[in-house]
């Protein structure tokens, strides 16, 4: 087994060596993905960054996409004696995860990384601001068991009192996770992100296009690395970032850019749900009926805290909404990977028929 421990600059830790000598193999050794672009790989070891590929085994045998690298994966891989792509073998168990709903009516998940340790949500003080979304993210990250930030961009564009009411209105919210306000152009909060990043941990940033994700990225090494464009006429994002990038900072911080969503669709975030809106599920405990559903049923707790002022409508909207999208999706998800089993029940058959016919 060939296991370096000066891996630890890309976040090897105890974690994953553990689960690393469970499946490494002679003549493999362990490497981290940097990059997934259509199908084709990136991956980085203590001795730098290499093109990797897939055995067609390995894609036979995958059951869907959760099973396929993501940026942020630990691999075990083998290299190969002449100059061509390393092989993937195994990918190892992730401690932490950030997936999606497939993008449109595909009912699937689309992993978007792994392994991460905090996820900055970033979204512009000025047309991006939306609190409902940020539930979406919310949800998002807190189901993968990620530590949340929430990130305030372009506080150079709205006034001091705008600001405040700003973080008000999130922290008023029932938001649980901690706020930073920074300005790309003026530097305003950028040496306060600086020191919330440490040297083997692993990071993300998520949000909108043109919310200066990768203008972030650009002032963290210093140079324009990554290409940006200015935000639309109607102050909307223009999308840049093409694809996700694990990124190692000078000062020893990993760094995840990603493409800026347009759709957050939610698909098994049952757990991510009930962290979010923890103080729903306390308030749940004192209705009258175990399942409620917190619209009309008598004796309902979480209605009484809403008609008392406790609670906010919009965050109660938000909670009814989510719930009700994350449970149709959970049942569409369900059945179709029911039909999706007798599919491939009668494909073995039909088979096993022919093989007896000949």
């Amino acid at each position: 087994m060939n296991i370096n421990m000066d891996l630890t600059a890309l976040g090897y830790d105890r974690w994953v060596d553990e689960h690393a000598r469970n499946h490494l193999q002679t003549e493999q050794s362990i490497a981290r993905v940097t990059a997934v672009d259509r199908g084709a790989f990136r991956v980085r070891n203590q001795h730098g960054e290499t093109l990797a590929e897939l055995p067609g085994k390995f894609r036979f045998s995958a059951r869907s996409a959760l099973d396929l690298p993501c940026v942020g994966d630990w691999v075990c891989v083998e290299n190969p004696a002449g100059s061509g792509p390393a092989i993937i073998q195994t990918v190892l168990p992730r401690r932490t995860f950030l997936r999606r709903k497939r993008a449109g009516k595909t009912v699937g998940f689309q992993m978007i990384a792994a392994n991460l340790d905090i996820a900055f949500i970033v979204q512009s003080c000025q047309h991006d601001f939306n609190l409902r979304r940020l539930d979406r993210y919310l949800v998002m990250v807190r189901e993968g068991r990620i530590q949340p930030w929430i990130i305030l961009s372009k506080s150079d564009l709205v006034a001091p009192e705008d600001l405040r009411q700003r973080i008000g209105e999130i922290k008023s919210s029932g938001f649980a996770s901690e706020v930073l306000a920074l300005s790309n152009a003026t530097g305003a909060g950028i040496e306060d992100f600086r020191r919330l990043l440490v040297p083997g941990k692993t990071y993300c940033l998520l949000g909108s296009s043109g919310v200066g994700k990768t203008t972030l990225v650009n002032r963290l090494i210093g140079r324009d690395a990554f290409e940006t464009q200015a935000v639309s006429g109607t102050g909307e994002g223009v999308h840049t970032t093409s694809r996700r990038h694990l990124l190692v900072l000078d000062q020893g911080a990993l760094l995840i850019d990603t493409p800026g969503m347009r759709e957050l669709g939610l698909l098994g975030a049952g757990d991510g749900m009930d962290e979010n809106f923890a103080g729903f599920q306390a308030l749940a405990l004192d209705c009258r009926y175990s399942n409620c559903t917190h619209t009309l049923e008598p004796g309902c707790a979480v209605r009484l805290s809403l008609e008392e002022g406790e609670m906010s409508e919009a965050r109660y909207q938000s909670y009814l909404k989510l719930k009700r999208e994350s449970g149709y999706q959970d049942l569409t998800y369900v059945e179709k990977r029911r039909k999706d089993r007798n599919f491939g029940r009668y494909v073995k058959a039909t088979l096993k028929r022919n093989k007896e016919d000949e």
